[in-house]
């Protein structure tokens, strides 16, 4: 007999909330209610009879019971993907190139692409992550056949396309004083993202340096969790337990944002049409605003 305890839900939000750290950034992600996933690990740790979490003063950790629940969810559910594949009429093979802006290739899409690697397992994937201006260029080169990245870069009409808010984020424990010019940290140009905050940051009024530049988001995050400057970052990336969001040039004004599209091929096979499918939905997930 299945346990009810594995049903695919609960285990999604139990990895989800270990990923994390917290209930709040898994909440964030899944653009859902904290009190609705808490009461997910609570009707989980009620069907095993084990307590699966524990708090820590920057969040939650596994149990080792949950640390053993861990590693099994994460293969029951590439297990139930790999069954699901295989059960299909027809199996879908042939080559993907795919393209990523490297903003965005660091959060969501990479478990896009390994659901897509498990569920069609014949489908040989070609990724490129690159910045927005160059991956246009590819695109244009005809080198891709599905590519994400900022709208404004491409000459071309996408598939879908969504706007990701981005919010001020400094460490977590970084006080910010007005009296003084703002530490902060930027994306190498050519970037969006760089020339929104300039843009807000000059009509604000407030003055700047730039004290770190990286083309790597994660450098971008790391610096900011060490207390280096304040960034602008898309909820995805922001790590409650070491960063927190705060007011400043926006806090008058609109919120900030930046359009991405998702572009493919007019003529698109079967695997094709797989990658542009799971691209969407891990896409779409990703650009729910915080609450």
């Amino acid at each position: 007999m299945i346990s009810d305890a594995f049903e695919p839900y609960l285990l999604r939000t139990f990895i989800s909330v270990c990923q994390h750290g917290s209930l709040s950034g898994a909440a964030q992600q899944a653009g859902r209610a904290q009190s609705a996933l808490s009461t997910q690990i609570r009707r989980l740790e009620e069907l095993l009879g084990q307590r699966l979490l524990r708090r820590t003063g920057r969040g939650v950790v596994p149990t080792t019971e949950g640390e053993l629940l861990l590693t099994y969810a994460t293969r029951i559910l590439a297990l139930g993907e790999t069954v699901a594949a295989r059960l299909k009429e027809r199996t879908v093979m042939g080559n993907v190139r795919v393209g990523l802006s490297e903003d965005v290739a660091v959060s969501a899409l990479p478990a896009a692409l390994g659901r897509l690697r498990r569920a069609c397992p014949h489908v040989h994937l070609e990724v490129v992550v690159d910045h927005g201006d160059a991956l246009a260029e590819r695109w244009n080169d005809g080198e891709l056949d599905v590519a994400i990245g900022v709208s404004s870069s491409f000459n071309a009409d996408p598939v879908h396309a969504w706007n990701v808010e981005l919010y001020w984020v400094c460490a977590i424990d970084e006080q910010i004083d007005a009296a003084l010019p703002l530490d902060v940290i930027v994306y190498a140009e050519p970037c969006a993202w760089r020339r929104l905050m300039f843009d807000a940051l000059l009509n604000a009024g407030r003055d700047f340096r730039v004290t770190v530049t990286s083309p790597n988001i994660g450098v971008i995050t790391a610096a900011v969790e060490s207390g280096l400057g304040v960034a602008l970052l898309p909820a995805e990336n922001i790590r409650p337990e070491t960063m927190r969001i705060i007011s400043l040039a926006e806090s008058d004004g609109p919120i900030l944002s930046v359009n991405y599209g998702l572009y493919a091929v007019p003529r698109q096979s079967d695997s094709i049409r797989a990658a542009v499918e799971l691209l969407t939905e891990s896409f779409h997930a990703m650009t729910q605003p915080l609450r």
